[in-house]
């Protein structure tokens, strides 16, 4: 990438039903945000003049029939679709669900052949995106499918970052899930996206232990003395810093967290409870692993709100911020891998 052209940065609109394209207006809306990236909208013109004069936002966008014509210096909307969706806010339809596919599918496809660099997705309702072309539980899976490397769910916010050895995973089947083959692969995803995307040459992670108190000893059961804590001791051999398990009930309350660069919690409310505790309106929710850059905010579509222009945009705008620092770090780790002689500049 030449040091003279901005970042290409997608979004795919989310439910329009909810609250995405009022976040996404609303960071916009900043124009001294065009000052950092060239956003790209997958969504169509009226579907966006719409919103903006239902949520009465004041913005002015520039519409285009493909990524590549996206001009630096303007919010650019996509035409993905010429019909009008009905938007009724707040509530789950179908048809939201509809249009909020085809924006991802558009925005990921752009994202394959290079004509945007990064890609932002506003929030979707699981529960509406299904049909025969899309059965995927969410954005990460559909990632996963469509983009090389293995995903990972990070939830990162300043140097708060909580990774997830299972994601959308029922309590029950956690700990069928989590084999000593699922730990190291997700070991070796957060400790490479560390390095590459965050810039920290020698990271030190924590394991959380998949039943309160780590199993104690084997009495609230063996999954961490047999799974687990076998993984970490050969992890630590190869000269991995990975340290645990650790009771998660007192990790984050006692600021344990903060002696580490990253935490990997067991399952979904494990780790997600505490990150959004700690840091609600500022999460980011960022798929690693995978050979392009993703990020999106740490809420939902938010119904109960929606239309009222009441969304607060302080994690979409997160969002595009993380990934636009990830993007460079990339380019920077790219650089840096290639001439080993080279001075080293990452952190740490």
């Amino acid at each position: 990438m030449q040091e003279s052209r901005k970042i290409k940065l997608g979004i795919s609109i989310g439910d329009l039903n909810g609250i995405g394209c009022e976040v996404v207006l609303k960071t916009f809306e900043d124009i001294r945000m065009l000052d950092f990236c060239t956003p790209v909208i997958f969504a169509s013109n009226k579907t966006i003049s719409f919103q903006k004069k239902e949520l009465g936002i004041p913005i002015n966008y520039h519409g285009i029939q493909e990524a590549s014509k996206a001009v630096d210096g303007k919010l650019n909307v996509v035409n993905v679709w010429k019909e009008i969706p009905q938007i009724i806010f707040g509530q789950a339809t179908e048809e939201a669900g509809k249009y909020a596919i085809i924006s991802l599918k558009a925005a990921v496809k752009a994202l394959k052949e290079d004509e945007i660099d990064v890609l932002v997705t506003a929030p979707i309702n699981k529960n509406n995106i299904h049909s025969d072309s899309f059965k995927f539980p969410g954005h990460t899976d559909y990632l996963a499918q469509e983009l090389p490397g293995d995903s990972l769910m990070f939830m990162v916010a300043d140097t708060l970052r909580v990774g997830l050895l299972t994601d959308h995973v029922p309590v029950k089947d956690v700990s069928e899930a989590i084999t000593p083959e699922l730990i190291r692969k997700k070991i070796d995803i957060i400790e490479k996206s560390l390095k590459m995307d965050f810039g920290i040459r020698k990271p030190k992670i924590a394991l959380l232990g998949i039943n309160p108190h780590s199993g104690d000893n084997g009495i609230i059961g063996k999954e961490d003395d047999e799974v687990l804590k076998p993984v970490l001791k050969a992890s630590s051999a190869a000269g991995q810093m990975v340290f645990g398990p650790y009771s998660a009930d007192s990790f984050f309350g006692s600021d344990t967290y903060k002696n580490f660069d990253a935490i990997l919690a067991a399952y979904h409310d494990q780790g997600l409870i505490p990150f959004k505790t700690l840091s609600f309106g500022k999460g980011v929710n960022y798929t690693a692993g995978l050979s392009k850059v993703r990020t999106s905010p740490d809420h939902g579509t938010a119904y109960e709100i929606a239309g009222k222009g009441k969304a607060d945009h302080s994690s979409f705008k997160e969002a595009v911020f993380a990934a636009l620092h990830i993007y460079k770090n990339r380019l920077e780790y790219q650089e840096l891998t290639k001439s080993p002689l080279q001075k080293q500049r990452i952190k740490r």
